[in-house]
């Protein structure tokens, strides 16, 4: 079996991934594909994986803070698809090849930046990525195959390689995890550790009905009280925070977690991706 199928945390990592996907293409074309993918292993060519012109190779070095990388192959008629939806979606009805190309390569970067948050939060560590331009590669890799599908349109699959460093580090058992493990080992009647919910609590259980405020930060800024007076309807106020990054969930004005904003039946809602560490949650204590 291949190793993003054995660890079911790793598993579930791709399968959020891949649903990842279908969110970011159904965000930009307004349509939302059925999704699906299947592993395999071993090099490019071996898999039937080309580097000719109707393939497009993307790679992406991750840094988290040891290198590891990922590379992406869309077949053309794919991304000329998906670019071609994502344009008439927003009224552009013609565009050339270039226009088309550049929105895939925006729709990719997303779709990027998603992994990039889900495999920070997967190992526990800050990941952070930076485009490596069209490279291809011909070591052996784990490999997915994600297709799409619009009613009875399905789409040449997209093809994303782990490389044997991002795969180490994806695998890689939680030392926490086996600290904890060892521990119950070495007394199998010891008390859960700090932080762990205790069923049986009474006081805990006084507290569940209590309701707190949630708010979402999407970020911050600090102005002089002379432009706060010119605020009027229709002034922009830049905040501290890039598009692509989480936005903060607040409970009682403490950081708990980090998510992306989505639309839940017309609202707005959070997926969350991170749970605030105890440093972070302690820091925004009041």
């Amino acid at each position: 079996m291949n190793t993003l199928q054995e660890q079911e945390s790793t598993r579930n990592l791709v399968d959020r991934w891949v649903a990842d996907l279908a969110q970011v293409v159904e965000s930009m074309t307004d349509q939302r594909p059925a999704v699906q993918w299947r592993a395999a292993n071993g090099a490019a060519a071996g898999l039937g994986i080309g580097t000719g012109p109707d393939m497009l190779w993307s790679s992406y070095k991750l840094r988290c803070p040891e290198q590891a990388d990922i590379w992406i192959v869309t077949p053309k008629p794919t991304w000329e698809h998906l670019g071609t939806a994502t344009l008439q979606a927003t009224g552009l009805e013609a565009s050339n090849s270039s226009e088309i190309r550049k929105t895939w390569l925006e729709i990719l970067s997303q779709w990027v930046a998603a992994f990039v948050r889900s495999a920070g939060s997967h190992i526990g560590r800050e990941v952070s990525s930076e485009d490596a331009g069209e490279n291809s590669t011909d070591i052996p890799c784990e490999w997915l195959f994600a297709s799409l599908r619009f009613g009875d349109k399905e789409l040449a699959p997209i093809a994303a390689a782990f490389s044997p460093a991002l795969l180490n580090l994806l695998t890689a058992p939680d030392p926490a995890d086996e600290r904890s493990s060892a521990s119950l080992a070495a007394d199998p009647d010891a008390s859960p550790a700090a932080g762990e919910l205790l069923p049986s609590s009474r006081t805990l259980d006084l507290l569940l009905d209590v309701e707190l405020p949630v708010s979402i930060s999407f970020g911050k800024t600090q102005l002089p009280l002379k432009d706060v007076l010119k605020l009027t309807t229709g002034s922009i106020v830049e905040l501290n925070r890039g598009i692509s990054e989480p936005v903060e969930v607040l409970v009682n004005h403490c950081l708990v977690a980090r998510g992306e904003v989505v639309v839940v039946e017309g609202n707005y809602g959070i997926r969350i991706q991170q749970i605030a560490s105890r440093q972070d949650r302690l820091r925004t204590v009041r």
